[in-house]
């Protein structure tokens, strides 16, 4: 065991973490030079067209030192993004050390700050690697004084490199060795194994990456895990090189895979215990919870697709992402469809393009929304997902929203501009402390709601995107919120309704409705959009009907002709308005998301 070394790569979006990972499989010959492409360890063609990390990995390498020591390296490799941040975690309780890798062109990153807290939390020995030296306008020294007056690592420890040229990367396996502790089990303890990852397979089930914290386990074992007390038989054991290599057994202080006889992914919980069916004296390991959906949103289909058509992708889907999580719902304005719940935007987006992609659906998606929880005036406390399912407003005694802890590193020259998009975004100031000469960083509270539409991209346009962001999701505050309906025609549109701030609501109405004049199509009738809150209008807009000109074939002859033609219009119109429907485009669910 004291030859073993498990650890992790953590690093800001885009600061080199898969090209690091690339040069680590090249030095240790995991993979023949024939066989080596870029980002080894990003299997799906999305992370690879986004450049970012979405699934943690796992790949074990082996190092021979120069007095002829072997060594087994498990290297982890994690989402990069906050929506995965308790993956993230889960993945370095199964290491003991991490590489905090820092671009040395941008610097400390909000994301770097939190995941050196999420190391730290985990006890994990840190090895600060400054990536990129490579590039000519690269910030070497100003990195380094930001590393040591934020993150508290001394400049002399960190080891200077380019993954992309390979430069000072055959430093990093000796660093890692002699820095990052071996693990602490005990081959005699009954067995205790922390899952940290969990896919489908169609052809071998569910695999499960595990790390053996005490005891052996062997192939044929029989294995229950401890939050469903559900029991399996093992069918195969085995290590990632990073293609499958089945062993026999895996013990104390290893790192590898599992494949039992499981059938249903929603079983294996990431940060659950895996222990032997016959051990009752064994504890759960600390830091488990469920994850928790923290965005909401409607799926539908759109042309060409059907709503059976759309369940079946979204059940497969679920196969291999247990966070994802759906039931139908159905909208006058668009059919059947399915309420989803996702961890964050990120995941969101990411799930309705491999819908879109691998299963050839079009998807008209409704407006993202947050979970609320409500207390009436019995004072029974429940939780919503959609605006729908908020009661009557004189039911209701006081409804709460979930509120983030928001840290945003910014150069000095944008602070202005990003103190206004805060406050108007009813954010709440905490801390405000310079780092090194002209950067700041700052702490607020913000509702999460508020953060959901486009608040990431327009901190990066006002900033020149030098602004980086990062949060964590803290409580529930009670606030003055109402449910803003649109109605089209009278008929409320469930699909586009809001939970707004009251002091917001006047001016978010008159924006949606006239976005919504722009994006809806004329029709030969006249279209009536408006904006009302407890049934009392806001705004109202109108889309004129197109005019078909009844009057043209009248060439002369008595006025009472044209009188006669122009009332029966009249009439067709009248009865066409009642029974006429509107046909709203996606372009219209987008349209709300796109205000200021």
């Amino acid at each position: 065991m004291k030859n073993i070394r498990n650890f992790s790569i953590i690093a800001h979006i885009d600061h080199g973490k898969t090209t690091l990972s690339d040069r680590l499989l090249e030095i240790t010959n995991a993979i023949p030079k024939r066989e080596m492409q870029e980002q080894i360890l990003d299997s799906m063609e999305l992370e690879r067209e986004r450049g970012i990390t979405i699934k943690s990995h796992f790949v074990r390498l082996l190092h021979k030192d120069e007095h002829g020591n072997e060594y087994i390296l498990n290297l982890i490799d994690t989402p990069g993004h906050i929506d995965f941040s308790y993956e993230v975690s889960r993945s370095l309780a199964a290491c003991e050390g991490a590489l905090l890798v820092i671009d040395c062109a941008q610097g400390v990153e909000a994301q770097t700050v939190a995941n050196t807290y999420l190391a730290i939390e985990n006890d994990l020995t840190l090895i600060p690697v400054m990536n990129k030296i490579d590039l000519p306008n690269n910030e070497l020294e100003k990195s380094l004084n930001q590393m040591e007056n934020v993150i508290g690592i001394g400049r002399d420890e960190a080891l200077l490199v380019s993954a992309k040229t390979g430069e000072g990367v055959d430093k990093i396996i000796p660093s890692i060795i002699e820095n990052v502790p071996p693990p602490k089990g005990d081959l005699s303890k009954p067995l205790k194994a922390l899952i940290f990852d969990s896919w489908f397979d169609s052809y071998r089930g569910v695999i499960i990456l595990v790390k053996i914290i005490d005891g052996v386990l062997k192939k044929g074992d029989r294995i229950k895990f401890l939050s469903n007390n559900t029991k399996h038989d093992i069918n195969e054991l085995g290590v990632h090189t990073p293609k499958p290599l089945p062993t026999s057994k895996l013990s104390a202080g290893e790192v590898g895979y599992l494949i039992g006889s499981i059938k249903n992914i929603s079983e294996v919980k990431i940060g659950d215990t895996l222990t032997l069916e016959k051990e009752e004296r064994v504890k759960p390991l600390p830091g488990f919870k469920e994850p928790q959906p923290m965005v909401f949103a409607g799926f539908y289909p759109g042309e060409g697709s059907s709503h059976e058509e759309l369940r079946e992708a979204i059940e497969k889907l679920t196969l291999n992402d247990s966070s994802l999580s759906f039931e139908p719902e159905s909208s006058p304005a668009l059919g059947i469809g399915f309420r989803c719940g996702f961890l964050g935007l990120l995941h969101k987006e990411i799930i309705q393009e491999r819908l879109e992609r691998e299963y050839n659906l079009s998807i008209v998606s409704t407006t993202p929304s947050v979970k609320y929880r409500v207390t009436d005036i019995k004072n029974n406390i429940f939780e919503i997902e959609s605006p729908a399912q908020l009661p009557q407003p004189q039911k209701v005694s006081k409804i709460e929203e979930p509120y983030i802890e928001a840290i945003i590193l910014t150069p000095e020259t944008y602070l202005g501009n990003i103190l206004k998009l805060l406050q108007n975004r009813r954010g709440i100031h905490k801390k405000m402390e310079y780092i090194g000469a002209k950067r700041v960083y700052l702490t607020y509270e913000l509702p999460l709601a508020e953060i959901l539409y486009d608040f990431y991209n327009k901190l990066k346009s006002i900033s020149q995107g030098y602004a980086s962001f990062d949060y964590e999701i803290k409580e529930y505050k009670e606030a003055p919120l109402v449910k803003l309906d649109i109605l089209i025609n009278q008929n409320p549109v469930d699909a586009l309704a809001l939970i707004v701030h009251r002091e917001k609501a006047y001016t978010m109405g008159n924006q949606i409705a006239s976005k919504l004049k722009s994006v809806i199509q004329k029709q030969l009738f006249e279209v009536v959009i408006q904006a009302a809150i407890n049934k009392r209008v806001i705004a109202k807009t109108v889309v004129k009907a197109l005019r078909k000109n009844v009057l043209a074939k009248c060439y002369g002859g008595d006025i009472t002709r044209k009188m006669k033609l122009l009332e029966k219009q009249k009439k067709g119109k009248k009865r066409m308005k009642r029974i006429g429907k509107v046909d709203i485009p996606q372009e219209a669910f987008l349209a709300a998301l796109e205000l200021e």
